[in-house]
């Protein structure tokens, strides 16, 4: 199919960052290197997938001849990117699979691959009739929140394919977003305006949900997420709708899930503590990054000391880290304790990982025991909270 239209460099532009993130790197088909363009009703269609996410947007154009192809995609990106703020001419020979760019005193010829060659790409109006369909109140900004604040805490494919993903629960006005590495373990619950017809539990890959996160950032604020569940398929779709004078006009991820049955995950959430310790997060996250400095060599195992208030001396939370080859580091903050004094290490890495994610002032930290888990939380809310294992604290 012969493809020839017009559209605006920035918006073309736009358009490939967001989609070519999908593409595949390591693949033995080698169209899944390609971008896939569609033109049609006024519309180009960009489209990238590594058989596990497939990202597509639509952009605006001047369409003259409709048709598909597909073309490098890190070529036709870098080259996109290098031309000038102009229109930008797309113009298909047929014959060769070339696709001929103009903008400006810029020309090229890129050899792409027959269309017919790219999986087929599954949108939200080819599964409307087959899918699960449930329009959120939530926001996009809201939905990238919600999102940092729990896929860092997932494995890695390598070590725990199972645990690469968020657990994902939707049922009537209550999200909740969990993920775990089987060292820590990071939980956001959110209240929705409204209820939503529908409910779904799944486990959504955490590298998709970052995916998510990011093309959320082009994304109109005052529209409504879609959701699809395609059935039978193992997959689950997500719609977006471009700014009113944004460079797209929608934005589609859909991602394979992963089948397994998530642990209990809220079994793992102590219900209880002996200590409680509540501190200015900005005080404790500087606290904590100095003592990464001198913790490197020694797995980042920092040793927190919680000391109650006494009638002379305020409540305070001391931390320590020992480098062997480098020597030592302590800071102090200012602390309200609640319970009996306790000395806890942890891996300085995960607390830093919590802490950054977090946007209240003040931060609650609980624990029962130096060998029990430590829950990190908002001082004044339960809607996040973030559970790490405790390290072996040495004699000294």
């Amino acid at each position: 199919m012969a493809v020839r239209l017009i559209c605006l460099q920035d918006n073309l532009s736009t358009a490939l960052s967001i989609v070519e993130k999908a593409v595949a790197t390591r693949s033995t088909l080698p169209v899944l290197s390609n971008v896939y363009l569609e033109a049609r009703e006024g519309r180009l269609m960009l489209s990238a997938t590594n058989l596990d996410i497939s990202i597509t947007c639509w952009i605006g154009a001047n369409i003259e001849e409709e048709g598909a192809t597909t073309v490098p995609a890190r070529l036709f990106s870098d080259f996109v990117d290098s031309l000038p703020s102009e229109p930008v001419e797309l113009e298909l020979i047929v014959r060769t699979q070339t696709l001929n760019i103009r903008c400006g005193r810029f020309e090229a010829n890129i050899r792409g691959m027959d269309a017919t060659e790219f999986p087929e790409v599954m949108t939200a109006s080819k599964l409307e009739g087959q899918s699960t369909r449930i329009v959120t109140p939530l926001r996009p900004a809201t939905l990238r929140k919600i999102i940092q604040q729990v896929t860092f805490a997932a494995a890695s494919e390598e070590t725990h394919p199972f645990l690469s993903g968020a657990f994902t629960s939707l049922e009537g006005d209550q999200l909740t977003l969990a993920a775990t590495d089987g060292y820590r373990l990071s939980v956001r619950n959110v209240i929705l305006p409204q209820p939503v017809e529908g409910s779904f539990e799944v486990i959504i890959p955490a590298k998709a949900l970052d995916e998510l996160a990011r093309i959320a950032t082009e994304a109109d604020e005052s529209q409504p997420i879609e959701i699809l569940i395609p059935q039978g398929r193992n997959q689950i779709l997500f719609h977006l709708k471009g700014q009113p004078e944004g460079p797209v006009m929608a934005i589609e991820l859909l991602s394979q899930l992963i089948e397994s049955t998530y642990p209990d995950f809220r079994a793992l959430i102590p219900k209880e503590y002996n200590t409680r310790v509540v501190v200015k997060k900005d005080a404790f996250l500087k606290a904590l990054k100095i003592a990464h400095l001198f913790a490197k060599d020694r797995d980042n195992m920092v040793k927190l000391e919680i000391a109650p208030a006494s009638e002379l001396l305020p409540g305070s939370l001391t931390i320590r880290a020992t480098s062997r080859q480098y020597g030592d580091n302590v800071s102090q903050v200012e602390a309200k304790v609640q319970g009996a004094p306790l000395e806890i290490a942890f891996n300085v890495k995960y607390l830093i990982e919590a802490l950054s994610v977090m946007e209240e002032d003040e931060i609650a930290l609980e624990a029962t025991t130096s060998s029990s888990p430590g829950v990190l939380k908002p001082a004044d809310g339960e809607d996040f909270i973030h559970v790490v294992m405790p390290m072996y604290l040495e004699e000294e």
